[in-house]
């Protein structure tokens, strides 16, 4: 016996404190081993009553064993109502009811009067299950009750009866064999103690990456629709963002598998269905050829094709989308839509750094004669200004001559070449200013704080009323912006004029979905339906001082910050919208 101690002595030390299954794992074993002990428990007595009606010679059970069986009949009942309905303490419970089937077993095996093979058979089942669902320690406890009381009432037997070898050789035998199952269960339950740890690491494991996917594809720039049999199962934010389709924010729930219960997963599930269903209805609402052409690509097969997305003056997003049909394995489509702005972005910073390269080669030479032929106008202006207005001290003056009234003729187009040599030049001020523009420097701007400033610093004395309703921020070149609502402003204030003895102009700034909309309002005449066309065109202007450069470069600097720059002639006043993507949730002053 000594080795055997100093054997499970050996696993009681080296086995660690977790060395058993997880609580839930260990709860749904719990629930079998104490339904199987009441099933047991049962049997034994039906089947002790039975053996003894069929059998009419025999004589009834003994009292000892009608009250062993009745108790143990009644303590399962009792153990597994508990355990059901306790889920508190369950190795505790699981050790009482172990050490109270060793007490039942040995009652049991001394109104037997010797070992047999039955009850055998059901302590090695009790060795096995402890070492199952308690720490080693506990069950290296109730291994050793076991070997105790068989062979303790083997020699109380023999002193009460008779001494038999045969029956103490059996006893010694039967505590050999829970040693051995004992090990045994121990070294398959730390193997599955291990496969659970490892399952449940790789669990872990799934989870977070799948945490970290669903991260990754919120966060991207580009649209992914995923669509399983003509269903859509799958919608980032980019996808509602990029086809104006409002997103109504799914339930925050606890992101670990382990702190969510199942109820929250049923919710988070039925909530995230019923936003794909309204996604998909939307879909089929305001894009059904795009819903459509999605569909009717067959399984298996890729399409790259270029859809048009419909003209909404309250949207950023205009133009085009590129749509990659891509076929997964499990029969899926997977949609990825991308936004043609950044292309048309990086060909407008292209056509920059191109025109800058212009500009700045032929700068100098057409610069240089034309501050000649200004410089000169102005010398003939004040020498025709000399001739018609001589200075008082000079005493004598000469007859007038033909020369002296041909030169004080010409005056005016002296002025004209002057005044027209200083609109040429403005006109190669602003190409420069759009040559001199590197790659848009976009960084966040709060318009509720940065815009009472801007017009404070540039307009103030001027009727600017500005009317903030929500609180957005863009991400936009501040020189850039600059130059975009000068221009605006002063083309309102000037057109302004022209209609109205006070000039002025208002400025909106409210939020359209997942856009910052400002509005440029005016009270002037607006722009003819025949000018609509060519409105953003370079050099057309319909004002004879303008240099109709302004709004070109206006609308250049805006998509330079994937931002849109439209006139909108349904509006009531004469109104000039920047749309720009909001970078956070608009909140309402």
């Amino acid at each position: 016996m000594k080795p055997a101690i100093r054997f499970f002595s050996t696993i009681t030390r080296s086995a660690p404190s977790n060395d058993t299954l997880p609580l839930r794992q260990l709860r749904k074993l719990g629930l079998i081993y104490s339904s199987y002990r009441f099933a047991v428990s049962l049997f034994s007595m039906l089947m002790v009553y039975i053996t003894a009606r069929a059998d009419s010679g025999a004589s009834l059970p003994s009292f000892l064993q009608q009250t062993t069986l009745s108790f143990y009949v009644l303590l399962s009942m009792i153990l597994l109502g508990l355990f059901y309905v306790v889920n508190k303490h369950m190795r505790q419970q699981l050790a009482f009811g172990l050490a109270l089937d060793v007490i039942i077993l040995s009652l049991l095996l001394y109104t037997a009067g010797a070992p047999d093979l039955q009850l055998t058979m059901l302590y090695m089942v009790v060795v096995a299950a402890s070492f199952m669902l308690l720490h080693s320690s506990q069950a290296l406890i109730i291994t050793l009750l076991a070997i105790i009381f068989v062979i303790y009432q083997q020699f109380f037997y023999a002193i009460a009866n008779s001494m038999s070898l045969t029956n103490l050789g059996d006893a010694l035998l039967m505590s050999a064999s829970f040693l051995a199952v004992g090990g045994l269960s121990w070294s398959i339950s730390q193997r599955l103690v291990q496969l659970e740890k490892v399952a449940a690491r790789h669990a872990k494991e799934v989870e977070r990456l799948n945490v970290i996917n669903q991260e990754v594809i919120t966060q991207m720039v580009n649209g992914v629709i995923v669509i399983d049999q003509a269903h859509i199962v799958l919608a980032n934010l980019a996808a509602y963002q990029l086809l104006s389709i409002p997103h109504r924010p799914s339930l925050t729930l606890p992101t670990t598998s382990e702190s969510r219960t199942p109820n929250d997963r049923r919710r988070l599930d039925s909530a995230s269905a019923a936003q794909l269903a309204d996604f998909e209805e939307q879909l089929d609402e305001q894009h059904p050829q795009l819903l459509q052409a999605c569909l009717t690509v067959a399984a298996g097969q890729s399409r790259t094709f270029t859809y048009d997305l419909p003209a909404v003056a309250n949207v950023s997003v205009f133009g085009k989308l590129r749509v990659q049909i891509i076929p997964l394995k499990d029969g899926s489509k997977l949609v990825m839509l991308e936004d043609l702005r950044r292309e048309q972005a990086n060909a407008q910073q292209l056509k920059l750094a191109s025109l800058g390269q212009l500009t700045a080669s032929i700068a100098h030479e057409i610069r240089n004669p034309l501050a000649t032929i200004s410089q000169a106008s102005q010398l003939l202006m004040e020498d025709v200004v000399e001739i018609c207005h001589p200075p008082a001290n000079n005493m004598t003056s000469p007859a007038p001559d033909h020369t002296d009234e041909h030169i004080a003729a010409n005056h005016e187009l002296y002025k004209m070449i002057f005044s027209q040599t200083k609109r040429v030049n403005r006109i190669i001020e602003d190409i420069l200013k759009l040559s001199r523009q590197q790659q848009a420097n976009q960084q966040p701007i709060v318009l509720a704080e940065w815009m009472p400033a801007f017009l404070e610093n540039h307009f103030q004395g001027h009727d600017v009323f500005l009317r903030v309703k929500t609180q957005p921020t863009i991400s936009f070149d501040t020189h850039q912006l600059e130059q975009v609502l000068i221009n605006l402003i002063n083309n309102g204030l000037r057109h302004s004029s022209y209609a109205h003895p006070h000039a002025f102009v208002e400025i909106e700034i409210y939020c359209a979905d997942n856009d910052v909309i400002i509005d440029i309002l005016d009270g002037g005449t607006g722009v003819r339906e025949h000018d609509l066309p060519h409105l953003f065109n370079p050099f057309f202007t319909t004002d004879q001082a303008g240099t109709g450069l302004g709004l070109y470069l206006s609308q250049a600097f805006c998509e330079a910050n994937q931002a849109r720059l439209l006139y909108v002639p349904e509006h009531t006043k004469t109104c000039f919208r920047l749309i720009a993507p909001a970078i956070n949730a608009c909140t309402h002053v």
